[in-house]
């Protein structure tokens, strides 16, 4: 069996963790500097490197290289090369220890934790203990875990790492050093994608790995499950990534928007039929269209965004953008429209016809400007 695309090209160092560049920055301080915490917070989006990072800690920490080599040891990395590395790398660390509490956040998991931790290291310098979604953890196994934290043994490191930092205890996040992992900018894995397919030589068009990309939502993990799943199925063109995802790309949400900003609403309700004919996912179209909108309209009213906008789009769709900004004469009428859309796609998820709130959310708001 072969590995699996995010497995195969998971980050091995603290550089290779894209987007997250101010994390790497103090996690490399600290480990050259040998000043390695007891415990630390990962939290942030999924699929934004947080186990990754984890991993590559509990490396920095056992690393004989880094041990034996003072001059390497400042460079704040793993070598990859000494046994603990490549042990860690490949998931038979006995001193690695990593719970997923989404499946085992009970009080008992905890306890055997507590037991596991008073014994010694087997082979390694330190044992390190990774707690994945962190905040699943229930109110008796937080409790045990804070005591853990309280009075740590000098051999272990805890990594906790959640999606949801706001559901963890203060007393548990106040022992921790916490890190905030950002979502992933569409342009930096919109790269990522463009170097796994030349490395796995798979043709798969530029437009294809944007769409992807972007319904990725910040996340590579996603991203590198849906270029799989795309390779899978041998569709390396947009429409076929467009039928697999269900998702339609920027080029069929940019036409949509520009025939609502023209006011032409025959064009608009006819080319979002051809749109639901071909069974696309009409409230992730109602999403995007929202997204759109919200784009253009701030681009209109502050020029300055464009460099923010610049690392989740291309600059032909920026130009786009740009260009229906324009067609923007009446802002209030804008801002009613996206008003509309968010009413629209909140009455669609719950709607066994999703394209009825869309389509009478784009009639109310054209049929007073029917060209």
């Amino acid at each position: 069996m072969s590995l699996a695309i995010y497995r195969k090209y998971r980050p091995l160092t603290l550089k290779d963790l894209v987007g997250q560049e101010l994390v790497t920055e103090v996690l490399q301080n600290a480990a050259s500097r040998d000043k390695i915490s007891h415990a630390y917070l990962f939290y942030g989006p999924r699929g934004t490197g947080k186990t990754s990072a984890a991993r590559i800690l509990a490396k920095i920490a056992n690393c004989e290289t880094r041990a034996n080599d003072k001059e390497f040891a400042k460079k704040g990395e793993p070598c990859n090369k000494c046994r603990p590395c490549t042990e860690i790398s490949a998931g038979r660390a006995l001193d690695v220890v990593e719970l997923d509490a989404a499946s085992n956040r009970g009080i008992d998991e905890i306890r055997n934790l507590k037991e596991g931790i008073r014994l010694s290291p087997t082979s390694y310098t330190y044992k390190v203990f990774i707690v994945d979604e962190a905040h699943q953890l229930t109110k008796q196994a937080a409790d045990a875990l804070l005591k853990i934290l309280e009075e740590p043994p000098a051999h272990a490191i805890f990594v906790l790492a959640t999606t949801d930092y706001e559901k963890l205890t203060p007393t548990i996040t106040s022992r921790t050093q916490r890190f905030h992992f950002k979502r992933i900018p569409t342009q930096l894995i919109f790269k990522k994608l463009k170097d796994i397919a030349t490395k796995e030589k798979l043709e798969i068009e530029d437009d294809a790995l944007e769409l992807i990309a972007r319904a990725a939502e910040g996340s590579f993990r996603d991203a590198e499950s849906l270029i799989e799943q795309v390779a899978a199925m041998g569709a390396g063109k947009l429409e076929g990534v467009e039928n697999i995802l269900g998702k339609v790309g920027f080029t069929r949400t940019s036409t949509l928007a520009e025939h609502i900003l023209k006011n032409n609403l025959e064009a608009a309700v006819e080319y979002l039929a051809e749109i639901n004919d071909g069974g696309f996912n009409l409230v992730q179209l109602a999403k995007d269209l929202i997204h759109y909108l919200r784009r253009v309209l701030a681009l209109k009213f502050d020029p300055q965004l464009e460099k923010v906008f610049d690392r989740e789009l291309t600059s032909d769709e920026l130009k786009k953008i740009k260009e229906h900004g324009a067609l923007v004469t009446d802002e209030e009428k804008a801002i009613n429209l996206i008003k509309s859309l968010i009413k629209a796609y909140s009455d669609m998820r719950y709607s066994p016809f999703p394209l009825v709130p869309l389509e009478l959310a784009i009639i109310e708001n054209l049929k007073d400007s029917k060209s």
